[in-house]
């Protein structure tokens, strides 16, 4: 149902968390392949891609290159583009399938799309800032934090003209999308701080 695609550079330490978060989505069947769009690292993220069981591909430099490379030879109808280093929060299979369920049966497959709520390793007025600065901008049309994550149809995600070059590449798509076609899920992605 799902493919995951995370884009690395040098993340071998960073991709291991988030792979971790992943394996009872893919126990459970949600996950059809996890593939690891690499843009040229020189420690161990092959390794750890390989031992993980996920497809990994060698590409451009540019990360949007790659994540839409990665896309495009994707086996699942859905999407889920997440950095390295981002760790879902334990309930995440069933938010995930609440949303595609009630996406397939409302027929908004091709219009809607789901991040997850932004958490954070730290405490204090600068984690709570960070939060609500998350919320603010996507509403204010500047598009996601890249950590909160993207799931998207494949199509929806192909009409829109995937991700394009250049930095800010998943903020650009998620601002393409519009405030009102994302639903922010329950579960949170955090990014953990190494």
């Amino acid at each position: 149902m799902i493919t995951v695609i995370i884009p690395t550079l040098d993340d071998e330490r960073r991709l291991v968390p988030t792979l971790a978060s992943l394996v009872s989505g893919a126990a459970d069947g949600l996950i059809v392949e996890a593939i690891v769009a690499d843009g040229g690292s020189r420690d161990g993220t092959e390794t750890v891609a390989d031992v993980a069981g996920c497809r990994f591909i060698r590409g451009d430099a540019d990360a949007g290159a790659r994540l839409a490379a990665a896309a495009a030879g994707a086996k699942a109808p859905w999407l889920l583009f997440l950095p390295p280093g981002v760790v879902l929060d334990e309930g995440w299979i069933r938010d995930v399938r609440a949303f595609l369920d009630q996406v397939t049966r409302r027929g908004e497959s091709d219009r809607r799309a789901a991040i997850f709520a932004l958490g954070t390793d730290d405490y204090g007025m600068a984690a709570a800032l960070r939060q609500t600065r998350a919320r603010l901008g996507l509403w204010l049309g500047r598009g996601a934090d890249p950590d909160q994550g993207l799931l998207i149809s494949a199509g929806h995600y192909r009409a829109l003209g995937g991700h394009g070059a250049g930095a800010g590449t998943a903020s650009r798509l998620t601002r393409r999308l519009g405030a009102t076609r994302i639903v922010t899920l329950r579960s949170r992605a955090t990014a953990i701080r190494f």
